[in-house]
């Protein structure tokens, strides 16, 4: 029987907390933990008080990790990796699980995009173009649906405001930055203003970036090793790494008593490169349309109905030189509906519907997957009952998926798949003592297949593969169990947490061996095993020095930060995933990382050094090279001024200083493209 550590000495440690002492009663808090969030959150609740492990970006934070794809913004949130296909797409790892395990929602409802079809696909949406983004790591089936199993990623744009506009002037932002190292420029703005009960947000982006300078050679030395003679071996600059975007979005709201509705329009045009091929780009183009609304206490025993509605119409084109070589399109909608009822019987809850629509359709030589029409429909509930230092928390969830391809002269007749998915969860906070809460959630989950898994069936380019489906899978299930220790007051703030999930029939995508003998690619093909997938992760903050006062509001004590601070963050991450019948290791998964962020603060001026180190990556799958190990050396530097009444930042990064050649294990293009090599950006930010 395997044995999981972290977990263990977790229960060892919750027997055994100490109050706090007298320095630390002293001591406020002034951690991140009380960070409020929303995602799988219906309650309020803090990043302490939630059940599920969680971490937000927004502001300054986000500013400092701003990267042109959202997968490598977050890739230094603990638990956090990237799918890595250059700086043109990227899509956020969570616990070793990605592709249709992990949800990206924009607003709470899905981007649609085809970003989980293949990783040279972009989501639809740019980092810039977002005020926040919540990661929620461990299942959150019950809000979301089962292809959230790893985690959701939330981005968050605030263009349907949900209360008034209490200024007297337009308020805003503007924010405009340089960078060195693929030669950009980045800009940014965000205007908001309210006319009585009526409010308005505008916000436009625009990023341009040449291809990315590189430390030493663009190909590892493994596959310089057994590449042909003759092969080309760029080294100092990754080639075709460019990216051009720009977007914009206007949204209105009208905001009443006990209530809101609003409505938003956006759009998104992104040209890039594909680093896997030298001479194929990408144009992408989505267009938006998005509604929520809510109802406050509608009855007495209603606390809240809300609504969210998403409509989305996405293309991009696969260009081969000047030449149209493939075009993907997705169209489709989300919707739910969640009804928040009051206290009955000591609990509180929601239950609601969900349903989303896609039409999917790849046209050209490169099209691996016919037509492609999907629909699902659900219900849900979940309910928490508050017993004072203890919180319970239990729901279900009901999934009906149907994907009915297409009759296709490529693929042969059309095919039809319907699936009936369950998921069930139950979890408990427990506060043994004042500021500790210990966290414990139990999931089980069924997946059904995406239709990529069930259908493909040609060569994919992007990541120089030979996909197979099998329209004959059953349903990925999996159980699951997290473990989470917490502290939000005293010297040391942070969390700690263990995760193992057992799968079955866990659909994997594994290298075969063989070779398709027309295109010359090797053939990976979706197989059903059963695996295991385990670790843990870890955020711990040091408070040095942190000058404070205490502000009376609404006769509870607040404090805010003021005057000097010094922190030191420390935070790790591991996983470990196995074909459970076998013990062979699973393929692209992230390896053992850690790091750690000395910030230091002095009224208007903020600094911090910032470190990772990632092990080599070993454990490989079968016909996967290893990945070497690497140290980035990363420092910010921001100061905040008054210029003409507009309160401004001047910000500098250096990323990567040491110059060091990095790879991600979790890549598909981890042996021909590294990170970016030496690099520094430079903004200043403007808000009124």
């Amino acid at each position: 029987m395997k044995q999981f550590p972290i977990i263990s000495a977790l229960s060892v440690i919750a027997t055994s907390l100490p109050a706090l002492s007298a320095e630390e009663e002293k001591f406020p808090p002034i951690s991140t933990l009380d960070t409020l969030v929303i995602t799988a959150n219906r309650s309020g609740q803090t990043l302490f008080q939630q059940i599920q492990p969680a971490s937000v970006l927004t502001g300054d934070d986000l500013l400092f990790r701003l990267e042109p794809t959202l997968g490598q913004t977050l890739d230094r949130e603990v638990g956090v990796s990237s799918t890595y296909f250059g700086p043109g797409a990227s899509r956020p790892i969570l616990r070793g699980l990605g592709d249709d395990r992990v949800r990206i929602l924009q607003n709470g409802i899905s981007i649609i995009d085809v970003s989980n079809v293949s990783p040279d696909h972009a989501i639809a949406a740019d980092p810039l173009s977002i005020s926040s983004v919540e990661i929620i790591r461990g299942p959150a089936s019950l809000l979301y649906g089962p292809n959230s199993i790893g985690g959701v990623v939330n981005v968050i744009d605030n263009r349907i405001a949900d209360e008034r506009f209490d200024g007297k002037y337009p308020s805003g932002k503007i924010d405009s930055s340089y960078g060195s190292v693929d030669n950009s420029w980045a800009n940014s703005a965000v205007f908001n203003w309210g006319v009585g009960p009526i409010v308005f947000q505008l916000d436009g982006f625009q990023r341009k970036t040449q291809d990315i300078d590189i430390p030493g050679f663009a190909r590892s030395a493994r596959q310089r090793a057994v590449d042909p003679p003759g092969t080309p071996q760029p080294s100092g600059t990754l080639p075709n790494s460019f990216t051009d975007s720009k977007g914009a979005g206007l949204g209105a709201s009208y905001i009443f008593e006990k209530g809101f509705l609003g409505f938003s329009y956006s759009g998104i045009n992104s040209d890039y490169g594909t680093v896997a091929e030298p001479d194929v780009t990408i144009g992408l183009k989505q267009r938006r349309w998005e509604s929520r609304g809510a109802f406050y206490e509608p009855t007495d025993w209603l606390r809240e109905i809300n609504f969210s509605l998403g409509y989305s119409d996405y293309n991009h084109t696969e260009f081969e030189g000047p030449d149209v070589g493939t075009v993907f399109e997705i169209e489709g909608f989300n919707g739910r509906v969640e009804v928040l009822h009051t206290e009955i019987g000591g609990f509180e809850g929601a239950f609601g519907y969900e349903g989303q629509s896609t039409d999917f359709s790849a046209l050209g030589d490169e099209a691996f997957l016919p037509p492609v029409t999907t629909n699902n429909n659900s219900i849900f509930f979940f309910e928490e009952n508050d017993l004072g230092k203890t919180r319970l928390q239990f729901g279900g969830r009901y999934d009906h998926q149907s994907s009915d391809s297409m009759t296709n002269p490529n693929f042969g007749p059309g095919q039809s798949r319907d699936f009936d998915a369950f998921s069930a969860s139950a979890g408990v906070i427990y506060n043994p003592v004042e500021n500790y809460a210990l966290a414990l959630s139990l999931a089980y989950t069924q997946r059904p297949p995406t239709y990529v898994e069930l259908y493909a069936d040609g060569p994919h380019i992007a990541t120089d593969t030979f996909e197979v489906g099998d329209v004959n899978l059953g349903k990925e299930e999996a159980f699951s169990i997290d473990l989470s220790l917490r502290k939000n007051t005293g010297r040391i703030t942070g969390s700690i947490s263990g995760f193992y999930y057992r799968f079955n029939d866990y659909i994997n995508l594994a290298d075969t061996g063989l070779v398709d003998p027309a295109d010359g690619l090797d053939i990976y093909a979706y197989q059903a095993i059963d695996a295991d997938f385990y670790g843990g992760e870890i955020e711990a903050t040091y408070h040095f020095l942190a000058e404070v006062e205490a502000v009376e509001v609404d006769s509870e004590t607040a404090y805010e930060q003021s005057g000097t601070s010094l922190d030191l963050t420390i935070r790790a991450d591991y996983v470990h995933a196995e074909n459970r019948n076998s013990g062979a290791p699973l393929p692209r998964i992230p390896p053992f990382r850690t790091g750690a962020t000395l910030e230091y603060g002095n009224g208007p001026l903020t600094a911090a050094i910032d470190c990772q180190y990632a092990a080599a990556q070993d454990r490989n799958a079968a016909f996967e090279f290893p990945t070497d190990s690497y140290f980035l050396l990363g420092v910010n530097l921001s100061y905040q001024t008054i210029i003409a009444g507009v309160n401004s930042t001047f910000y500098i990064r250096g990323v990567n200083l040491t110059d060091e050649e990095a790879r991600l294990s979790t890549s598909f293009l981890k042996d021909i493209a590294p990170l970016a090599g030496r690099g520094v950006i430079a903004g200043i930010r403007a808000e009124f």
